[in-house]
């Protein structure tokens, strides 16, 4: 009985439609870091206020590699709303904790 080669099945992933909303348009980088967490943070911080964001990255998830460019982690927002978000992170680094 001859065997017949496997089935392989092949997942291509398009932008859905807000992806590629968010691609269409000029994103400018406001912050670069190497903690995945504190961009995560940065991000939900400025989502909230309404601002679109965008984090990129080098990494390779099963390695956890934070050495030069490859552990870095770009916040990039909409060229409109960069002064705006800005002056969000700002204002959130500069206040401690309230006495």
């Amino acid at each position: 009985m001859q065997k017949r080669p496997a089935l392989v099945f092949i997942q291509l992933r398009w932008p859905n439609s807000e992806e590629a909303w968010k691609m269409s348009e000029e994103w400018v980088v406001i912050l670069v870091t190497y903690d995945s967490l504190e961009a995560e943070m940065i991000k939900d911080l400025l989502e909230s206020g309404g601002i679109p964001v965008v984090l990129r990255s080098s990494k390779v998830s099963p390695y956890p590699v934070n050495i030069g460019r490859m552990g870095e982690v770009k916040v990039l927002v909409r060229k409109e709303d960069q002064h705006l978000a800005e002056e969000a992170i700002r204002g959130t680094a500069n206040s401690g904790p309230e006495e």
